[in-house]
């Protein structure tokens, strides 16, 4: 089936030249690449934040599901409880998860919950016209921060690895066969993966030149290798602003949380006959 199909009707206003038009390609293209190896789009599930990221939910046509600020992690765990059978990943923005949804994002990587996390970072609130993220550089001058900012970003990368995540890549969104790659590998994994999708805000924040000249593609023969990875996760020194490597930095294998939490005790019902009940009380 082609992928065109993939894409709604609906009137695209991100801004020209913004990196989630790649993004938004490349997910047509892996989803499409898994129909036709067997998987089918109504299992996939897409849930997204509050941001310019989250238009992505319009245009993309998939079972989708808007989240409140910071939130796209629980909703994605609760679908992925209630029907382990789907394929749930997130689009979330920098400012998005990693200021209001930090707390989330660091036990799904402890759980181990089998869902996928793609972070649109721009490195800057671009939806309320630049201001400063988490991943903002030191002295960055934004909205909120006239005179630059006073504190330096804290390293994603080397959080999940600190926090658990079994799966951990960056991609740039000028390098787009890399990235289908690893985000269709990332969806794939049996387990939580995250994936730092480096962009650029060509409205408050275009970093194309600076990403250019400094990133790089890096190889790992041992993605088990832990120490390796986190040795890898600190080669992009955010006070020097030196070399960023981006590829899949560490893969491996470990129990999902949701398989631990569907285990049933003798004459228990079926978790998702629970929810059901739940439910029903609700109503």
């Amino acid at each position: 089936m082609s992928d065109e199909n993939l894409i709604t009707s609906a009137q695209n206003t991100w801004c020209p030249g913004c990196g989630n038009f790649t993004i938004q390609h490349s997910l047509k293209s892996v989803i499409s690449v898994l129909e036709s190896e067997g998987i089918s789009r109504e299992r996939c599930v897409l849930v997204t934040g509050i941001g310019c990221h989250a238009k992505i939910a319009d245009y993309m046509k998939i079972n989708s599901f808007y989240s409140l600020h910071g939130r796209t992690i629980p909703v994605a765990t609760g679908i992925k409880l209630a029907n382990p059978g789907l394929i749930v990943f997130c689009c979330a923005g920098d400012g998005d998860l990693y200021a209001e949804g930090l707390e989330h994002l660091i036990f799904a990587a402890k759980r181990n919950i089998d869902i996928s996390v793609f972070v649109h970072d721009n490195r800057v609130y671009g939806l309320t016209t630049g201001q400063y993220t988490p991943t903002s550089p030191l002295g960055f001058k934004g909205r909120s921060t006239p005179h630059g900012t006073k504190e330096l970003p804290f390293n994603p990368v080397e959080l999940m690895l600190c926090a658990g995540a079994s799966f951990i890549a960056r991609t740039y969104t000028k390098h787009p066969p890399d990235m289908n790659i690893i985000l269709k590998e990332a969806i794939l994994h049996k387990g939580f993966s995250f994936v730092d999708i480096l962009q650029i805000c060509a409205s408050y924040y275009n970093l194309t030149d600076f990403y250019n000249k400094r990133i790089y593609r890096k190889e790992s023969n041992d993605l088990e290798n832990f120490e390796s990875a986190c040795i890898t996760s600190r080669e992009w020194d955010y006070e020097t602003e030196s070399g960023i490597p981006v590829g899949i930095f560490y893969k491996k294998a470990r129990p999902c949380f949701e398989n631990s939490f569907m285990q049933k005790k003798p004459g228990d019902k079926p978790v998702q006959e629970k929810i059901k009940a739940f439910l029903q009380t609700r109503k």
